[in-house]
């Protein structure tokens, strides 16, 4: 297990607000240089103030082919090559079943899985050179059955086998996959959809807080440092590691 991170460079999608500012903020400390991107500059120039120099962000879709290609060539160039890909940016889009609209559900698609493999698979040979690492963000959507969140759901699945098949498949090149799968952290995710409005995240949160075993949800920083953990642990790949206080466990009974 890999004891010092400094200068590691790291990649994390959507690093300008929650669980991803949380992971930069966390490995930054740490001394790694770190490369955050998203869509909203004020954002990831916030989160690039707040660490200082070892962070450089880029203001980019990663859905765009263009825009990934300028997002791995800046962070290539801030960390003199790339250990580590976070694949952490995505949307939210729950309905119920009879409401499925097509368009938006390629949409999601697109931005949490498919994205996610394109920037994998553009990145991969950064990363066999540092004999590096990949790792995804799923979610507790794959363990607990949530009414409405079909469309959210069966993407983090996806993402979840996607870990142990490319674990698979670059192993032999000494790239690990690895997967974090939080439950409830603080982020913009349902707000950015359009999905709750301020009071209904509180309100939704204290619910979600009394269904974790351990009787809160959690922090971006509690889900940076099972990263942290995957980045460092050498003999680890194919794993998905539940970092959700017990929320995947089931319902609360008496």
């Amino acid at each position: 297990m890999v004891s010092d991170l400094k200068e590691v460079s790291i990649l994390i999608t959507g690093g300008g607000s929650g669980i991803g500012k949380g992971t930069a903020l966390y490995l930054a400390k740490k001394g790694c240089k770190v490369t955050i991107c998203g869509r909203t500059e004020k954002n990831l120039l916030e989160t690039s103030k707040e660490i200082g120099t070892l962070c450089n962000y880029v203001v980019g879709d990663i859905t765009n082919k263009k825009d990934r290609k300028e997002i791995i060539s800046s962070s290539v160039h801030h960390g003199n090559g790339l250990d580590v890909l976070v694949n952490n940016a995505g949307n939210m889009y729950r309905t119920p079943l009879e409401n499925l609209e097509e368009e938006v559900l390629i949409k999601i698609f697109n931005s949490n899985v498919i994205s996610a493999m394109m920037l994998s698979s553009e990145t991969v040979s950064y990363l066999k050179k540092s004999k590096g690492s990949i790792i995804f963000i799923s979610s507790v959507h794959t363990k607990r059955a949530f009414s409405g969140a079909s469309p959210y759901a069966a993407t983090k699945g996806a993402i979840e086998i996607l870990t142990k098949v490319l674990a698979s498949e670059l192993g032999p090149a000494g790239v690990r996959v690895n997967c974090v799968s939080p439950g409830a952290v603080p982020s913009l995710i349902n707000k950015r959809a359009g999905i709750l409005t301020e009071e209904q995240i509180e309100k939704r949160h204290k619910f979600l807080a009394s269904e974790h075993r351990l009787g809160r949800i959690g922090t971006a920083k509690e889900v940076a440092e099972a990263i942290e953990y995957l980045i460092c642990a050498q003999w680890t790949t194919g794993a998905i590691l539940d970092v959700d206080g017990g929320l995947g466990l089931g319902a609360l009974k008496d």
